[in-house]
């Protein structure tokens, strides 16, 4: 499989209802999952379709998740991700190793 070589930020397109939203997405290799801003997944009508336990700085936690179609430098593909309010944070998106481990490769100096 070809691998992608992706940097620390990102484009990522979601794709809801045949449409698709370009959002700005931070790259983290020491994030198990991938999140979303719960604003997204509401305005997407992504629905739920189970629960994720969470291990983070804050402690552990219960979240949402979701299953979207996605699009990540030219690879489409079904993701997962946990629902957190993300408004706070500089991205709405997070990409985690559920992700990454798809066929990707991460280079800090690409912009």
């Amino acid at each position: 499989m070809e691998k992608a070589i992706i940097g620390l930020i990102e484009d990522i397109k979601i794709i809801s209802n045949n449409k698709g939203e370009l959002f700005k997405a931070k790259i983290d290799t020491g994030a198990d999952t991938s999140s979303l801003d719960l604003s997204i997944a509401t305005r997407l009508n992504l629905k739920l379709v189970g629960m994720a336990s969470i291990k983070s700085a804050a402690g552990k936690s219960k979240r949402g998740k979701v299953t979207a179609r996605i699009i990540l430098a030219e690879k489409e593909m079904d993701a997962e991700f946990t629902i957190a309010d993300r408004s706070d944070m500089n991205f709405p998106v997070l990409i985690g190793k559920n992700i990454l481990t798809k066929g990707f490769l991460i280079d800090p100096t690409k912009e």
